[in-house]
């Protein structure tokens, strides 16, 4: 009778590129009181592969991944594989991360410092039907997906692939560091530089960190925000 359950265990796939991360997740996941059938995937394009090699009843989507972001990812899973739900869990606790991905399809978000108990709570609830929102910010992504008129200021312009290069040059990356984590070159990632200055009518580098500081777009990478101020001339 205790093995019962793993006969129904639901199938999940489980997309963060770092695998000390699925580790975490998985062990976490395993004491829930959903049973689980794990598969994980280390890229967007390892999790489409997955994906057209099974059904699955729940994905579990970081945002910053290397090649396709999980923003991309989750809008080719909503177009191609409709009946699998998507759990967001990511180190952005902005509203701005969490409102891109509703609106492309996601039916959940979690931040990634939220409780082990939140995490199998969000799980079961969107394996099952349901919406989640990490309780911390939850008022405030309703308010802006319920309003017409809502506005999170020039951002709104940006494509997700700017969003996220703004985010890493905010948290004080380089050029070539950005493009090395992101598997771009260095003159793709200085378009994306070009472009964001375009859209947001900014002059210089340091007029880019002060908006995205301004809006809280930039958590750090690595513990420490950089000072608007500070010389990038080698960008």
């Amino acid at each position: 009778m205790q093995n019962t359950p793993q006969l129904h265990a639901l199938n999940l796939l489980l997309i963060d590129d770092h695998q000390i991360v699925r580790e975490g997740l998985k062990r976490l996941l395993s004491v829930g009181p959903t049973a689980w059938a794990i598969t994980e995937a280390g890229s967007g394009h390892e999790a489409l592969e997955q994906m057209r090699q099974r059904p699955f009843k729940l994905a579990i989507v970081d945002l910053s991944m290397p090649g396709m972001n999980g923003l991309d990812l989750i809008k080719r899973m909503k177009s191609d594989y409709p009946a699998t739900r998507v759990l967001v869990l990511s180190m952005h606790a902005e509203d701005q991360y969490a409102i891109r991905a509703f609106k492309i399809g996601a039916d959940g978000y979690l931040v990634k410092d939220a409780a082990s108990s939140e995490l199998q709570l969000a799980a079961t609830k969107v394996a099952s039907g349901g919406m989640y929102v990490s309780s911390s910010m939850a008022e405030r992504v309703v308010m802006q997906l319920s309003s017409n008129n809502a506005s999170s200021g020039g951002h709104e312009t940006l494509s997700n692939r700017e969003l996220e290069v703004l985010q890493r040059i905010v948290a004080g990356q380089r050029l070539t560091e950005i493009a090395n984590d992101l598997h771009l070159s260095v003159k793709t990632v200085s378009t994306h530089k070009a472009n964001l200055q375009q859209k947001l009518q900014l002059p210089n580098m340091a007029a880019l960190i002060r908006y995205g500081i301004d809006n809280n777009l930039g958590p750090s990478l690595n513990g420490e925000q950089p000072l608007p101020d500070q010389p990038e001339s080698s960008m």
